[in-house]
């Protein structure tokens, strides 16, 4: 992954993404050991602070917890929870954007309907 330092979004915040990312691509499982904020600032060429305000935002979702002395572990239900949080907040506004500008445009709800059908069965072929 490389980090966007253009984007408006801090990159801390980009760093706790990238590590739901792996979470739910299960390159890292439940119980595992995650990177230390030290090694994520050697991966990203970033500051351990950064790399570790990253690493503070799952611990305060209850992604990753702290095994004194051993570092940061994923959460048992850490995937579970990503999902949720993801569906609920990234997909809602996707979805609201898409809504608002599909009325800009006049699209109908059964055209916006079958578009949407049209690309999840592009998506299966490819897979």
């Amino acid at each position: 992954m490389i980090l966007n330092t253009d984007s408006m979004k801090p990159i801390y915040v980009q760093i706790a993404e990238w590590l739901e990312g792996e979470i739910l691509s299960e390159n890292i499982k439940a119980e595992e050991r995650i990177y230390s904020q030290y090694q994520l600032a050697e991966m990203f060429t970033i500051n351990p602070a950064t790399a570790s305000k990253g690493l503070n935002i799952l611990a305060d979702q209850a992604i990753v917890y702290k095994k004194r002395g051993l570092g940061m572990f994923v959460s048992p239900n850490a995937k579970q929870f990503i999902l949720s949080k993801r569906r609920g907040q990234i997909l809602g506004q996707m979805i609201k954007e898409l809504v608002m500008e599909a009325n800009r445009l006049d699209v109908s709800e059964s055209e916006l309907n079958k578009m949407i059908e049209n690309v999840r069965k592009e998506n299966e072929e490819e897979t």
